[in-house]
């Protein structure tokens, strides 16, 4: 007699993968669940020796069916509590519930067969929701094995029937899996692909002038594209994904080394511009002692700062602070020494003003003879003057340079017009205008022709017009 808590069928145990369904079957799970409790719950436990006696039971070589006492659907069951599945024209004895009921004892073979039936509606759904194609036909497989066999009271050639089919389906939906799969590795080895082009494409351009903060932070976006498909895309073949790999770590490795080279060469330039401008700094710094006449000096230094080049942001910054601050004493020194001389020359300033008030009257003057006589006198008394400040040095001399420049143009207004030669060259086309001038009078005085005159008159029209300038230039 088997132990009497422990059902005596042979197909009880679930799949494994059955435990583990997908999120959309949460609820059949859980019916389930409840369906294994209630089987569970049969009257198998033995809290004592009367409930040992009333539990079911199977001879060694397997129970015999007796004259039936109850039978429904697909089921019956003896007086003896051994219960048998109709299995096509034939039955067949699943198991025995003795000192139990007709009801008890069928009911608890069919809850079997309802656990059954929920494992494989279970199947279903996770085939329905796109579940793991080879997962399932392995549970699949498993549960139709147990099926065959089944110690359960139902239609047991119908759940046959739904496993046939579902292996069935099983086959397209593995298919249409790995066709998506392949799908998704193909567009996964494109888009590493595309970031290992990216980058050679960055490693082949010149080096020689890139701008090495923005290129390492492309480099660095590209490295993090890399990490993301790699974290969050498929699993590539470790051929394809070594091969790529090797092309963004070289294409890598070159920038790398491209941006270390620059910055030797850079640090060595700008060591040798720190030397050169630290002794520019100490020529400049030495001419304190010159004051303001050391500026001259101070400027062709300035020249070559210029043309040193950069050593460096803070290296530069410190170094040309020490060197404005020489050239601040130079300029410093110019500024007291002009303070003085305004003050010396305040005097000349005002004299010199007034001076120019008293010539004044010779840019109205036409005289060239008197305007230049004038002009001399001024000139003379201007210079014994001397010196005026600097800050009004351009206005007196503006204002003195407007004289002399009209002095001038009188003087070559009157060369223009005295001239012989350009007065004969003037006098002699005159006279050549004036001659043509009155032949085409003379002509249009006897021209009918409405086109002839128009002409003539166009003509004449020319030479008054140039007879008016060569008169003027004379």
């Amino acid at each position: 007699m088997p132990d009497s808590t422990q059902p005596t069928d042979a197909d009880a145990q679930q799949p494994a993968d059955a435990a583990v369904p997908e999120t959309a079957e949460a609820s059949t799970d859980a019916a389930t669940e409840a369906a294994e409790q209630s089987a569970e719950a049969a009257p198998t436990a033995e809290p004592s020796a009367d409930a040992e006696a009333a539990a079911p039971a199977a001879a060694p070589t397997g129970p015999t069916m007796g004259e039936h006492v109850i039978e429904r659907g697909l089921g019956r069951v003896d007086a003896e509590g051994t219960v048998a599945v109709q299995d096509g024209d034939d039955w067949r004895v699943v198991g025995q519930f003795p000192d139990a009921t007709p009801d008890e004892a069928l009911a608890y073979f069919e809850r079997k067969f309802a656990d059954l039936e929920g494992q494989v509606r279970l199947l279903e759904q996770r085939v329905r929701g796109g579940a793991n194609a080879k997962d399932v036909a392995k549970a699949a497989s498993h549960l139709h094995d147990t099926v065959v066999q089944a110690s359960a009271v139902g239609d047991i050639p119908s759940l046959l029937t739904r496993l046939d089919a579902l292996r069935g389906e099983l086959g397209q939906l593995e298919a249409e899996q790995q066709a998506a799969s392949k799908a998704e590795l193909d567009e996964a080895i494109a888009e590493r692909t595309r970031v290992v082009e990216q980058i050679e494409q960055l490693a082949a351009g010149d080096l020689a002038d890139v701008q090495w903060k923005q290129m390492m932070q492309k480099v660095d976006l590209l490295f993090a594209d890399w990490q993301r498909l790699q974290k969050d895309g498929p699993r590539l073949p470790k051929g394809q994904a070594d091969a790529l790999w090797k092309r963004f770590r070289d294409a890598r490795s070159t920038l790398e080394t491209a941006r270390r080279k620059f910055f030797a060469e850079l640090d060595a330039s700008h060591k040798d511009v720190r030397t050169r401008k630290q002794a520019l700094v100490e020529q400049a710094q030495a001419l304190a002692p010159k004051g303001a006449d050391g500026i001259p000096a101070y400027r062709t230094l300035l020249d070559q700062w210029k043309a040193a080049g950069r050593a460096g942001r803070k290296v530069d910054d410190a170094l040309w602070a020490q060197f404005k601050e020489a050239g601040d004493v130079l300029f410093a020194a110019k500024s007291e020494q002009a303070a003085v001389d305004n003050e010396e020359y305040a005097a000349n300033l005002t004299a010199k003003l007034a001076l120019l008030d008293e010539a004044a009257p010779i840019l109205q003057s036409t005289d060239r003879a008197s305007a230049r006589d004038a002009l001399i006198r001024i000139q003379q008394r201007w210079d014994e003057i001397g010196r005026v400040p600097r800050e009004s040095l351009r206005e007196v001399e503006d204002r003195m340079r407007a004289i002399e420049t009209h002095v001038r143009e009188l003087d070559e207004r009157h060369w223009k017009s005295s001239n012989p030669e350009r007065k004969a060259r003037s006098e002699g086309l005159a006279g050549q205008l004036e001659d043509a001038i009155e032949k085409l009078e003379a002509e249009l005085a006897e021209a009918k022709d409405a086109g002839r005159r128009a002409e003539l008159e166009a003509e004449l029209e020319t030479k008054r017009s140039w007879l008016e300038v060569v008169a003027a230039a004379g």
